[in-house]
């Protein structure tokens, strides 16, 4: 049984930037190949045509075809002759691919289509309140009723989902996962007050909400500090260039003397930064089951973020983590400086978020779930 997934982006110096869907392929892939499964990741969206061989991973780069009006057609006709052409080469069995725009759509190949919902471009802008782009709506539509079988990665996800394209479609919930080794709980390091947010700073993971938050944190705690990692992105619902230079103005004065951000940093620095926060904040509109989280928890942080849908499949609030709606400020801040100012507290749920790593979203346990899906659906005993 060998798994191809197909994807536009995956964490590695020569494939580019990665968000969070390319983290969890990586963190299965590594996986799958340590059980000698041959994975191959597929890469559209490159700057060039390309293979490697990494760590028991087959790695093939796609460049889009440009062709004002069809460049989208003759991309997946590409990228449908390559699969086709390694099935026949017997180099892999079935491909999975992302909900995220359809690539799938109009792809017509030999083996199963598998699509794992990790968010597409129509949950999403549900979620944040934004009207979908009709093509994007027909792709991952289209997309996803032509699948052989579907993934979602939260049950939320998988509920929502067919809501939205008013579909009746049978999904099995596998979670992404993470290498808990990878992301493991360090010694203690210098006494601090340091809240930690790290993801891409955009709109609809409440970054906008998180200096309202923060302002609150440092009126009840002066010795609070905020660092932030992640990409800059442009707003998408004010066409402001920064949304970085949007929360700046947020912020009280007081406040942003306590604010660093030091932009993106690759997959394995972050670890390293994880492990100076004292806490981690997530005030999130819409995700789907995000990776972010699931690093912070394995290195043994508690958390306190949205409670909105997903999140109570992956943090027991008021055990290994406080949920808390995004636009409630105030209750937002006063759990954070709980956990600030209560290390009994923040240490019982920095042990438990861990356990929960380890029980329900370790690699170790995710990839026995996606083995036994993926010999399912390839008829594999």
């Amino acid at each position: 049984m060998k798994i191809a997934f197909l994807t536009p982006e995956y964490p590695h110096s020569k494939t580019g930037n990665s968000g969070g869907i390319g983290t969890g392929i990586k963190n299965l892939a590594q996986a799958l190949a340590e059980r000698d499964l041959q994975p191959s990741v597929l890469i559209y969206g490159q700057q060039s045509d390309y293979f490697f061989q990494e760590d028991g991973i087959d790695f093939y780069g796609i460049k889009n075809v440009k062709l004002k009006g069809l460049s989208w057609f003759l991309t997946r006709k590409k990228i449908q002759k390559r699969i086709n052409e390694l099935y026949a080469e017997k180099k892999i069995d079935v491909v999975e691919a992302p909900d995220w725009t359809g690539i799938t759509s109009f792809i017509n190949v030999k083996c199963p289509i598998v699509i794992r919902e990790n968010g597409s471009d129509t949950y999403f802008c549900h979620l944040d309140g934004r009207k979908v782009k009709f093509k994007n709506f027909f792709h991952e539509r289209r997309a996803l009723r032509k699948a052989d079988s579907v993934i979602a990665v939260s049950q939320f996800t998988g509920d929502l989902t067919n809501q939205l394209f008013k579909l009746k479609r049978n999904f099995t919930v596998i979670p992404n996962s993470i290498n808990s080794t990878h992301f493991n709980i360090v010694p203690k390091q210098n006494d601090n007050q340091r809240i930690l947010y790290f993801g891409s700073l955009i709109r609809k993971k409440g970054l906008l909400e998180l200096p309202l938050i923060f302002n609150q944190v440092v009126a009840m705690n002066p010795d609070a500090e905020l660092m932030l990692i992640g990409k800059d992105v442009p707003d998408i619902m004010s066409g402001n260039a920064s949304t970085w230079e949007m929360m700046r103005g947020l912020f009280s004065a007081e406040a942003f003397k306590k604010v660093s951000y030091i932009g993106p940093k690759s997959y394995d620095e972050v670890g390293s930064y994880i492990a100076t926060a004292v806490v981690c904040v997530f005030p999130s509109f819409a995700e789907a089951l995000p990776v972010s989280w699931l690093e912070a928890m394995s290195m043994g942080k508690a958390i306190v973020a949205s409670d909105i849908g997903w999140a109570n499949e992956m943090i027991t609030d008021g055990q290994s983590g406080f949920l808390v709606h995004p636009n409630n400020h105030k209750l937002f801040a006063e759990k954070i400086n709980i956990l600030l100012q209560n290390r009994l507290i923040l240490d019982t749920f920095g042990c438990a978020a861990r356990q929960r790593i380890e029980d329900y979203f370790s690699t170790i346990v995710v990839v026995e779930k996606n083995i036994a899906f993926y010999k399912d659906v390839t008829h594999e005993t």
